[in-house]
């Protein structure tokens, strides 16, 4: 048996280790999800609600141990109670929901009053689930859930950078013996994520675009679908006669959280001329009210970086836009202390699309500004991206920010604010654009229609077609 170290990204050392399992023991498990799997689609929605909730509330009762694996691997506390309770959330909101989505009643077909027909679905039996170390619960659940409501098993591999949460959350499915087998959750690095594609019937994977790509292609050889949730490079447009404080606070609330390792972050922002300097002024100004938190609690507004490789992208970035002529008006690079790597809020000026920092993904509480002079600029520069996961746009009123807002190529625009398709999860759906991803909307309700697949019954209440339809005719 092969480990994996795990670093601690407040100390920086390895001070625990996970097991990387094989293609065989990956098999293995995901030939038992696929041998339980039966049993929990025929049980019916009801069994399988029933669970789903009884697991809830065990998370709920009991999931100190999984906040506080959380917290170690991440470096924050706050998140992680917030972690925990939207996966609570979404268990008791895809069971809400689901009778409504699935109801499948028989219903006559117009052009042949005989005939009735009902669509039942089958759920693909085993749903691998592929997911990244910034969040590690909600992005491991978001859409696990909705799959095993349709009635798939799951079998998820969270990342090797932040997988304290595996046992103590282990634990918490032991507790519910209905879903034995049915969530299984797997350790190791890109061996067992192939092994994932290669014998699962579906793959969901969040992360990055090159990633996501050599997923789709695997999952295409093992002709299954793949659903593919991957970067962003989110624009924030300030237009003329915008409330400069307003959009500097949602600004900033969207790129410093979780030290801006959020694919949704905005990581790019343009200012129409009127208000650029006062923007940036105010961008400086309240960024440098923010402070480090050094332990749990202290009132910190930011840890350090969970993954310090990223860290080492950014600052690749960081460098390249100062040898291209950008200016960094507060903060700058990565600062290590006593083993925790720390990127401050870093506000950068004089920008243009030659720098990596304004095209490719940050992953970091960076905040470049670029000026624009009327919309038709902003329009080709918010546009002018391999991204479209979503964005924001800030203007006078709703009508003349929600107007532009239409000409984003984005699958979640907020107006006058920042992250606002996060309250939409039941409500509505978005799809990303370009490289941000593929394969439908895992926010909606009907993301449970992802996992399964549509089998028609047609049944004829009439008579049945005589013998003479076999006979050749001919026209008069």
């Amino acid at each position: 048996m092969t480990s994996i170290a795990v670093r601690n990204p407040r100390t920086g050392e390895f001070d625990y280790e996970i097991e990387n399992m094989d293609a065989g023991q990956t098999g293995a498990a995901i030939s038992a999800a696929r041998a339980a799997q039966h049993a929990w689609a025929q049980g019916g929605l009801p069994h399988r609600t029933a669970a789903l909730l009884a697991w809830a509330d065990e998370l709920e009762k009991n999931g100190a141990a999984i906040v506080e694996a959380l917290s170690v691997d991440t470096a924050r506390h706050r998140i992680s109670h917030e972690e925990l309770g939207a996966v609570i959330h979404f268990i008791h909101g895809f069971c809400q929901h689901a009778p409504d989505v699935l109801a499948t009643p028989f219903r006559k077909l117009d052009a042949h009053p005989d005939v009735v027909f009902k669509i039942t679905y089958a759920a693909y039996p085993v749903v691998g689930v592929i997911s990244p170390w910034n969040f590690p619960l909600v992005l491991s659940f978001i859409d696990a859930i909705p799959a095993l409501v349709a009635g798939a098993a799951v079998v998820i591999k969270p990342s090797e950078v932040t997988p304290r949460f595996i046992e103590p959350l282990r634990r918490s499915i032991a507790a519910i013996p209905a879903l034995a087998n049915i969530i299984t959750l797997v350790t190791g690095g890109a061996e067992t994520g192939a092994a994932i594609v290669a014998q699962a019937d579906a793959v969901v994977f969040t992360g990055s675009v090159p990633t996501g790509q050599k997923i789709a292609t695997a999952a295409a050889q093992a002709f299954i679908p793949a659903f593919l949730e991957l970067g962003g490079k989110d624009a924030a447009v300030v237009l003329a006669g915008s409330d400069v404080k307003r959009a500097a606070t949602s600004i900033l609330r969207s790129a410093l959280y979780n030290s801006g390792q959020v694919c949704y972050a905005i990581e790019r922002v343009y200012a129409h001329d009127s208000l650029y300097d006062a923007l940036v002024e105010e961008l400086r100004t309240q960024a440098g009210a923010m402070r480090r938190s050094l332990a749990a609690g202290d009132g910190g507004h930011y840890g350090p970086m969970i993954f310090e490789r990223q860290a080492q992208i950014i600052d690749a970035q960081l460098q390249d836009a100062l040898d291209k002529g950008a200016s960094i008006v507060l903060g700058g690079k990565s600062d290590a202390v006593d083993g925790a790597v720390w990127i401050d809020p870093t506000i950068v000026t004089n920008v243009d699309h030659t720098m990596t920092i304004m095209t490719e993904e940050t992953f970091g509480p960076i905040v470049p500004v670029m000026r624009f002079t009327d919309d038709l600029e902003a329009e080709r520069l918010m546009n002018d991206s391999n991204f479209g996961l979503s964005g924001a746009v800030f203007g006078p009123d709703t009508h003349t920010a929600g107007d532009f807002a239409t000409k984003m190529e984005a699958g979640g625009v907020s107006i006058n604010d920042t992250e606002l398709p996060r309250v939409m999860m039941f409500d509505g759906e978005k799809t990303a654009f370009k490289k941000s991803g593929m394969g439908g909307s895992r926010y909606g309700a009907t993301s449970i229609m992802r996992y399964v697949r549509k089998r028609a019954l047609l049944a004829n209440e009439g008579e049945v077609a005589s013998l003479d339809k076999l006979a050749e005719t001919t026209g008069a």
